[in-house]
């Protein structure tokens, strides 16, 4: 472990209070001067008929007895509580409705982008998973059959309390955007609209990408989890006056399962787990239940950013949801910590809710329905980046160009190889770069993956890393160059041992030789058969992971490795390069097995092997060397003005050598 996991859930506590993201505290919702009823911009948030609130908490019993706690937050004016029905918006938590802190009480429900909603006409709910917080039952795994269910009887009994108009939604970011999706499976009569933030899709996919477990995110993730289950500060239920009650659900969480123990021994998608009798990977998790989502046709906004762990899961469910949705994905990470960018995402998340629920909830005119359902930053650098609307995903304007992996020397990085990337395919009859596998090499310890479950975020400079790797770089681009959506890899690789972990990232190099880290992908060749996925997998490599699958790799012989890396938005600057660094272990994000000694990766790069990357290019991509490609137009131009020159040409030859009469 390469951080206190106490320490570390004690810092995610106050991250996951605000049901997903990192609220700037005493933070007000924001007041646009704009009067229209656009993305990011709504007239109806500078009106608040509420100032206050009052807070109230209970056990709701549950089909099979199990008490659950629930916080609820009505709004008030001048301290008295409103008595006409209002929609409902509640959370299903993880991570405690609410706790105590210096003896004082602190909810969930106080984060700054929800009081604006609760101000504004919202009765706002928290209930703690069975098994967590102040609740009673035994947590035995994420997103279960009995989780769902409880989803289902909460959101029903809020819709029958006098206090509530009948209709529900749904808020909340990591486990508690999963649990939105998992709620709208159950198909619960009054749920009438959810905002998953940040919400896995595929599990497996997630937490064994290519076969290869995140060993450190689901540990971290466990130590978190089991500190909040067990130690003091779940604030207990207002009839709970001397704590027994309390006492008596902590007391039982003693029997929860770390989940590093029901994921860690599964090495393939359909394994089963011998406690609970199910396929984790294949149950708990919305791609599960996918049929059933699409079934109760609740209305859903994914909200996510292109550096959260689950940036593939949001376009994946995008592309799978089939009742009325929307898309907005900005340069975030999964819990920000930048200041100016944490508050620029709860500013537009406030507005963004609002304008979602007043829709579906009160039936307001939000212009929510006529825009592009689909809104995304493209990243131009630090804190520079640039909103784009799309109809769908991939984005139409998005094509596919490779990029080949060929000989060096570029001259950027002192790596093992310094090799080049080249848009013109390779034409030698051999070619190759041996590289010993290094067991050092990381991508960092505030990763995507760290910054999910509560550690920083912030890639250092990938060139340290690179030293240690094969890398492939372009020369510098003549013009900009725009990646929007999955770049996809083809290595033709070999091994002197039986399976590899095949690590690779995508990097943007200044001229200075700075590498700034912009996605990534990884495989495990035994794990490299390619199949068709159960969903729409937005034509991207599936590897199914089932036993069957599985095959191990001849010494010496080279197989192909076709997988994708984490979707992305990015414009590469004038002058800067493009970088692939190949690796075979992240030693602080992922567990790949040690040899000794080390083995040796080989990867060709030849014409009859010719390993490369996909690139999903908006515009053109026009290098400073001999493999550079020319934009269609001028291409065009150059063809109309030879045929041009040449019809002028013959007319004047003609004319020129017609006979004297």
């Amino acid at each position: 472990m390469k951080r206190s996991p106490v320490r570390s859930a004690v810092f995610s506590i106050l991250l996951m209070l605000a049901a997903g993201i990192a609220p700037i505290l005493g933070q007000t919702p924001p007041v646009p001067t704009a009067s229209a009823a656009k993305f990011g911009d709504y007239k109806a948030i500078a009106q608040a008929p509420y100032d206050s609130w009052v807070r109230s908490s209970l056990y709701l019993k549950m089909r099979d007895g199990v008490r659950l706690a629930v916080d609820i937050l009505r709004p008030a004016k001048k301290g008295v509580v409103e008595t006409k029905p209002l929609p409902v918006l509640w959370t299903h938590t993880r991570y405690r409705r609410a706790s105590v802190v210096n003896g004082k009480i602190y909810s969930s429900l106080k984060a700054p982008h929800l009081l604006a909603l609760l101000q504004r006409g919202y009765v706002l709910a928290a209930a703690d998973v069975r098994g967590s917080g102040a609740s009673f039952g035994v947590f035995q795994g994420i997103f279960t059959a009995d989780e769902s269910k409880d989803a289902f009887e909460i959101t029903e009994w809020l819709a029958k309390q006098p206090w509530c108009d009948g209709k529900i939604g749904m808020f909340g970011g990591s486990y508690l955007g999963i649990t939105q999706l998992m709620a709208a499976a159950q198909k619960p009569p009054h749920l009438k609209a959810i905002m998953p933030m940040v919400a896995l899709f595929d599990l497996y996919d997630m937490g064994s990408p290519g076969g290869v477990l995140r060993d450190d995110f689901i540990r971290t993730w466990s130590a978190l989890t089991q500190y909040l289950d067990l130690q003091p500060g779940a604030a207990p239920v207002d009839e709970d006056k001397d704590g027994k009650l309390l006492k008596a659900a902590v007391e039982g969480h003693k029997k929860n399962r770390l989940l590093i123990d029901a994921m860690g021994p599964l090495h393939f998608r359909n394994d089963k787990d011998p406690l609970t009798g199910a396929s984790p990977d294949l149950e708990w998790q919305p791609a599960g239940v996918l049929k059933a989502i699409n079934e109760s046709g609740i209305p859903t906004y994914l909200f996510g950013g292109w550096y959260d762990s689950f940036t593939r899961d949001q376009v994946l469910l995008w592309r799978n949801l089939t009742m009325p949705k929307r898309m907005t994905i900005g340069a975030w990470s999964h819990s920000p910590k930048d200041k100016d960018i944490s508050r620029e995402e709860m500013v537009l998340l406030t507005i963004e809710s609002l304008r979602w629920y007043d829709h579906w909830l009160k039936g307001l005119d939000t212009g929510i329905q006529s825009e592009d359902p689909i809104f995304y930053q493209v990243m131009r650098g630090p804190k520079i980046n640039e909103w784009r609307s799309a109809m769908d995903w991939p984005v139409a304007e998005a094509k596919p160009v490779n990029f080949y992996l060929g000989a060096g020397k570029s001259g950027s990085v002192a790596s093992v190889n310094d090799g080049r990337l080249r848009i013109a395919a390779p034409a030698l009859d051999r070619g190759e770069d041996a590289y010993q596998v290094d067991y050092t090499t990381t991508s960092g310890t505030t990763t995507r993956w760290d910054n999910a479950v509560g550690g920083g975020f912030g890639y250092p400079d990938m060139a340290a890393n690179d030293k240690k790797g094969l890398t492939y770089t372009t020369t510098p681009f003549l013009e900009e160059m725009q990646l929007t959506g999955s770049p996809i890899l083809h290595f033709w690789a070999a091994s002197t041992a039986k399976d590899a972990d095949v690590f690779a990232y995508l990097e943007e190099v200044n001229p200075a030789g700075v590498s700034t880290y912009v996605t990534e992908g990884v495989l495990r060749a035994s794990h490299r058969a390619l199949g068709t996925a159960p969903y729409d997998n937005l034509g991207l490599p599936y590897h199914r992971g089932f036993p069957e699958d599985s095959k191990e790799l001849v010494p010496g012989e080279a197989v192909e490795l076709v997988f994708e890396m984490q979707p992305t938005s990015v414009i590469f600057d004038k002058g800067n390069r493009l970088r692939l660094t190949v690796t075979g272990a992240d030693k602080d994000n992922a567990a790949t097995p040690h040899l000794e000694p080390a083995p040796t990766l080989t990867i060709y790069r030849d014409k009859n092997r010719p390993s490369s990357i996909s690139l999903p290019v908006v515009g053109t991509a026009r290098l400073a060397d001999a493999g550079t490609k020319m934009p269609l137009f001028l291409i065009t131009g150059l063809i109309f003005f030879v045929i041009v020159l040449t019809i002028v040409f013959a007319l004047y030859m003609r004319k020129r050598v017609r006979p004297q009469r």
